[in-house]
């Protein structure tokens, strides 16, 4: 399950939908389905990676029900996961959403009222537009062109409803242990992390893992081999600057003594794909422009072995990562509330880089570290848990209770290994600059340092991204661009 979109208001055809499903097709070319409801009012589709996925839409009549994501509920043998959803809200109605266990991104077209939803952490993408009597929804905004000229992204968490209006949820709220000691900590980490990895591959489809080299894909690696040991990794580097993570990459490859490869990106390669990045990612900002590069070359790579890896996303924002953020807000109670901001914010950030680049090479990938009750579980750590002064490494260690509950899953180098920011690590940043210099001169920035809507652009090279950000995207669509900012 990959995609889904739909419209909703008078005189619908099947063929407007078509033609969105068209535009996001790289997130399911392998199978898909265009219905137009029996009155006319509404129609619905999906997009799904390989013949084994299962259907993505349930229902001939009101309640359809379209799901992106993945479900891990106990569900009845022969169901499917949207068939799940359908019965349990045609038994409970909305109060369903707060029962569902996953990664999602879920749409309802019942008889006078259409609801939109999605999970917690928010993953998967829903893009929508409610305006002129039609309602508009989609897993990317492209999806939307030329409808609308103005787009809204649902937040994780919240619901849609083309009766009530936008209100907040309660998500699915696991329960996870309670622990007295580092130790018992450690240890329960450790077995929510195992179990969260034999979940998303107990079907089978997962073939590989998205190995930077640093200590969260490193932790996903180990454990996956556990499950398979057949498991291949992948991994990217800057050809003319071959990146720190590289050798730590091949270092935890040789450990696990598993299939290995990495593609080396070129010069021609970031120059190329820069307006591609702007379409598929739906931004124009920099940091985001700069790390969907190396992920998207990695699931290109990827593409030609499987079509579902596991990646290692989501560690960074529940465990400390971002300490050094932190490390000068001197109130615990705010260090904790900005932590848990980052968990928020990653959606329309270090997620979306994630979404829209693996789904550029139609690969599908999967969250071990956002599983429900991993995160759930983070949320009951103390920062000074997640964060420790080591005295024989005399530096202050992110991810510390991590680093205690996987260690022995790891070689000494990786466990010990301080973080590095994402596209610093693959050496991308490197050349960014250099290799975009000359596109917009400092004087051009100057008289121009702001979008159409007010924000504020960083630099010569964001203002080249923008511009070709516009010529894709109406003014509408700016919405789309939110900074990383956790202190807001």
């Amino acid at each position: 399950m990959s995609a889904i979109t739909g419209i909703v208001g008078k005189s619908v055809t099947k063929g407007q939908l078509e033609e969105m499903l068209e535009k996001i097709r790289h997130r399911g070319p392998d199978h898909s389905i265009a219905m137009e409801l029996p009155d006319g009012g509404a129609a619905a589709g999906e997009l799904t990676l390989s013949p084994r996925s299962t259907s993505a839409l349930a229902g001939k009549e009101p309640p359809i029900v379209l799901l992106d994501g993945e479900i891990y509920n106990p569900i009845p043998d022969g169901d499917s996961n949207v068939k799940f959803i359908r019965d349990l809200y045609q038994k409970e109605g909305k109060d369903c959403f707060s029962r569902l266990n996953g990664s999602f991104s879920c749409a309802v077209i019942d008889e006078g009222e259409t609801i939109l939803v999605r999970d917690a952490v928010g993953a998967r993408p829903l893009i929508y537009c409610s305006e002129n009597g039609f309602l508009y929804f989609a897993s990317e905004a492209k999806s939307l062109l030329p409808h609308v000229n103005h787009v809204h992204e649902l937040e994780p968490g919240f619901l849609f409803s083309t009766r009530d209006g936008i209100k907040n949820f309660d998500p699915y709220d696991p329960r996870v242990p309670d622990f007295e000691t580092p130790d018992e900590a450690a240890d329960i980490l450790e077995n929510l992390m195992v179990e969260s990895v034999k979940k998303r591959m107990a079907d089978g489809a997962v073939k590989g893992v998205s190995l930077s080299g640093g200590l969260d894909s490193s932790i996903t690696a180990a454990i996956a081999k556990s499950v398979d040991p057949d498991i291949k990794l992948f991994s990217t580097t800057i050809k003319r600057y071959p990146s720190k993570d590289i050798k730590f990459a091949k270092l935890m490859a040789d450990y696990l003594v598993l299939e290995h490869h990495i593609y080396e990106i070129t010069d021609e390669d970031i120059i190329s794909f820069i307006p591609e990045a702007i379409w598929f990612m739906e931004t124009f900002d920099e940091d985001c422009v700069s790390g969907a590069i190396a992920n998207f070359y990695t699931s290109k790579m990827i593409s030609d072995y499987t079509r579902c890896i596991l990646v290692g996303e989501g560690a960074d924002e529940l465990f400390g990562g971002y300490f050094r953020e932190l490390k000068d807000v001197p109130d615990p109670d705010e260090k904790e509330k900005i932590a848990k901001k980052l968990v928020q914010i990653a959606y329309n950030t270090a997620l979306r880089r994630l979404d829209r680049s693996w789904f550029a090479n139609s690969v599908s990938y999967r969250t071990p570290f956002l599983d429900p009750e991993v995160v759930a579980f983070s949320n009951r750590i103390p920062m000074n848990l997640k964060v420790r002064y080591d005295e024989d490494q005399a530096r202050d260690v992110e991810k510390w209770i991590l680093r205690e509950a996987l260690k022995s899953w790891l070689p000494p180098e990786i466990a010990d290994r301080p973080k590095l920011r994402f596209a610093g690590g693959t050496g991308v940043d490197d050349l960014m600059d250099e290799l975009t210099a000359g596109t917009v001169t400092e004087e051009e920035f100057q008289k121009s340092p702001k979008t159409e809507n007010g924000l504020a652009l960083n630099s010569p090279k964001e203002l080249h991204y923008y511009r070709l950000f516009r010529e894709k995207f109406p003014q509408g669509f700016e919405e789309l661009v939110v900074r990383w900012d956790p202190f807001k």
